[in-house]
């Protein structure tokens, strides 16, 4: 299977999950909108994602993949079932220690680090304190679904565990129809989406389970002991948490201060779902597939086949990127009104949001950038550089956020999310470069200059028929607002692509191959 055509098998999954994600965030915004019900669920779904994220899917995507791939090529299936069972026990008794202790502490995370401003309305923080002991349990099912996705990324099969995130949007799909729309209170519907989430959990693990055994690598639990394997994992995966969450650490300051501002969690997260659907489709599929196809050329020494991943997933990642943050950046209001404008969800609400996700797609370039370069680390085992830029980011984001949220609000903080990005990305390649393990093709540097004047032919596009059309983009009909909005997406993205397959910046056969069966 082509490069590409692992990137599309991920990606595909991931928009199944993403367009479903688009359903589930405008049905909660119709029942709850911008309230406090909504605020405190963001604010409790926020925090077992955030360790997700920086212990479970960071972690291992990054520093379990590559120990394991080098078990699986040098000791065979039965050393890498070894190995990964030694983690897998683990494991386990951490994430019991750590969901043990959250329980019991969970007032004073929510008040210290959750949500500190819930604490002036009781009703809200005590709400929270309740949604996220309920959704904690997720943490512990998520992160052994990182590891068996880990697995199965190895064994280069990447479509199931894109596919499981799917599970969590059908579930609360099924709880807001069930609730919302038979005219529950908001509090029961926020407890109820909850239990859709620790429900979900469940299910995505069993489904992985399912995966591995049909893969024939069935798992068992050992006693759990601190192995010279575990260390070694251990040394790698904590700088990696740390580096591969950098966005979610952002995403976390940005809601501890957004806390002050009635509504403003469920804002930051209404526009970060807008903005997670090309991050999702691209970045992450691009991050998922590329790691392990690095760790295998450079195992063999294979420098060239190395820098041409590089310079591919930097072509496939960037000429889909690109025009994507520039129609989130060109028509933000249209694009929130037609997805979230109904019921509790008002324009005042959306004209914040559209502000939000237009601060937001202007990163949107260096998230994905981010996907593409902190894999070359990894795959050398070097844990610690990206580390240390991820401290730089997030001390650079904490300061931004700090001086723009007095000044814009919530705004400031997209803002200060992007600045952030865009200065890990630089020096995530100024190092690359520095140390030969990078460098542009020409054929990469001229097709990035011509996918950048593309995007601006398309922006122009839009911005002349969001000029012409605002009222039926806008304030029309909803048919008639799909219809506008959808013709004119489709019209810019035909002269986008016209401009890029015409010049080669995309190859024809290389579109041709994503979509042709091996």
């Amino acid at each position: 299977m082509s490069l590409f055509r692992k990137f599309a098998s991920v990606g595909g999954a991931t928009m199944a999950s993403r367009v479903l994600g688009f359903v589930r965030e405008a049905m909660i915004a119709a029942f709850l909108g911008a309230g406090p019900v909504a605020d405190a669920f963001y604010a409790a779904f926020r925090f077992p994602n955030l360790f997700r994220r920086l212990f479970a899917e960071g972690a291992f995507n990054s520093a379990f993949v590559p120990l394991f791939a080098s078990e699986l090529e040098t000791g065979g299936r039965e050393a890498a079932r070894e190995f990964a069972e030694k983690i897998l026990s683990f494991l386990l008794l951490v994430l019991l220690g750590v969901s043990a202790l959250a329980m019991i502490f969970m007032p004073f995370l929510v008040g210290t680090i959750i949500a500190p401003k819930f604490i002036e309305d009781p009703d809200k923080f005590d709400l929270t304190i309740l949604l996220t002991r309920i959704m904690f349990p997720y943490l512990a099912a998520m992160s052994v679904v990182a590891m068996l996705s880990g697995i199965l990324n190895a064994f280069r099969r990447y479509f199931l565990a894109a596919f499981a995130p799917v599970v969590l949007n059908v579930i609360l799909i099924a709880v807001l129809v069930a609730t919302g729309l038979n005219g529950f209170e908001h509090r029961d519907i926020g407890i109820a989406m909850a239990w859709g989430v620790f429900l979900a959990g469940i299910m995505q693990l069993l489904l992985l389970i399912y995966g591995i055994r049909k893969e024939g690598f069935p798992l068992s639990i050992r006693v759990p002991r601190l192995s010279p394997s575990v260390k070694r994992l251990l040394v790698l995966a904590l700088p990696t948490a740390l580096a591969g969450g950098i966005t979610q650490i952002n995403l976390l300051v940005g809601q501890i201060i957004a806390s002050a501002q009635a509504g403003g969690i469920a804002i930051m997260n209404y526009a970060d779902r807008l903005m997670q659907l090309p991050l999702g489709i691209i970045g992450i599929s691009i991050g998922v597939v590329l790691l392990p196809e690095l760790t295998r050329a450079l195992a063999g020494e294979n420098r060239k086949e190395a820098m041409q991943l590089q310079n591919r997933s930097l072509e496939f990642g960037l000429g889909l990127t690109i025009p994507a943050a520039v129609g989130l950046f060109m028509i933000p209001l249209p694009l929130i009104t037609l997805i979230y404008e109904r019921g509790a969800f008002d324009r005042e609400t959306s004209e914040l949001t559209a502000q939000v996700l237009a601060a937001f797609a202007i990163g949107l370039p260096s998230f994905v950038l981010i996907k593409i370069f902190q894999p070359s680390f990894y795959a050398r085992q070097d844990m610690k550089t990206p580390m240390w830029f991820s401290g730089v980011n997030a001390v650079s984001n904490i300061i931004l956020a700090l001086v723009l949220f007095p000044i814009y609000g919530v705004v400031g903080l997209a803002l200060a999310t992007s600045a952030a990005g865009w200065i890990n990305a630089f020096l995530l390649w100024f190092v690359l470069v520095g140390g030969k393990h990078f460098d542009f093709a020409a054929s990469t540097v001229r097709n990035l200059s011509l996918i950048c004047i593309a995007s601006v032919a398309m922006a122009g596009v839009l911005y002349v028929g969001d000029a012409y059309l605002s009222n039926s983009l806008v304030d029309g009909r909803l048919l008639l607002r799909l219809g506008t909005i959808g013709g004119l997406i489709i019209i810019s993205a035909i002269v986008y692509f016209a401009i890029v397959i015409m010049t080669g910046a995309i190859p024809r056969q290389q579109l041709a191959r994503m979509f042709r069966r091996n």
